[in-house]
């Protein structure tokens, strides 16, 4: 068991992955909470963002809740099995993180503003981990869309870095990576807590505030 309890905590080989299929998996139509299509186009002057911060389900309603974030969905990318299942991924042998693509107007709220949840919304120091849940689908990670997205992350990841370290909090480990192919999650994922309020959510920041985004001059 502790065998394979480490091996989970361990990127996959692409040559051991496994081989997932052709077909995407179902998912749900609609958004719970808003109603809008998971499959709408991103509409013309919106933008859109992916993160990966533990488990999806209670970072995807971190990032509903923000004003001026249009749509979220849950899913899986960063790793190599097409189309993987929950279980699948689950397995660590696919090598995907869980992550939620959001969809938000700019004039409303900035990519900084969404940086900011991101790094107080959970520890990203921790690994192929994210409290209890353990595992390279719980990795912290930035998969950004644009230059301009890549430069802010990593811009916002060297402001955070001293003040983790101010706060006893050792090295930020997250990834920021161009966007991978997101593989969207089982219907029963999109917005879970939304569906069963009562249900559970591992995820917690440090307290360690992020000099960037809403209310940073």
């Amino acid at each position: 068991m502790f065998l394979f309890q480490s091996k989970k905590m361990e990127m996959v080989d692409p040559a051991n992955a496994l081989p997932g299929r052709a077909a995407a998996i179902p998912t749900a139509d609609t958004h719970f909470v808003s109603g809008r299509a998971l499959d709408a186009p991103v509409p013309e002057g919106m933008e859109e963002a992916m993160f990966g911060m533990g488990c999806f389900w209670g970072v995807e309603r971190m990032f509903w809740k923000v004003p001026g974030v249009w749509l979220t969905m849950v899913g899986y990318a960063g790793g190599y099995t097409p189309n993987p299942t929950y279980e699948e991924v689950c397995t660590g042998k696919t090598g995907h993180n869980e992550v939620v693509r959001v969809i938000f107007d700019p004039a409303r709220v900035s990519y900084d503003d969404l940086l900011r949840v991101f790094w107080e919304g959970h520890d990203p120091t921790q690994g192929m981990r994210q409290g209890n849940d353990r595992g390279t689908q719980y990795r912290s990670g930035i998969y950004t869309f644009s230059d301009a997205q890549k430069d802010a992350a990593r811009a916002s990841m060297e402001a955070f870095a001293p003040r983790l370290r101010a706060a006893g909090y050792g090295a930020i480990t997250t990834e920021i990576l161009d966007a991978p192919t997101f593989y969207f999650a089982e219907d029963y994922h999109q917005q879970y807590l939304a569906k069963n309020p009562g249900g559970y959510c591992g995820i917690g920041g440090t307290g360690v505030t992020c000099p960037i985004g809403t209310g940073v001059a």
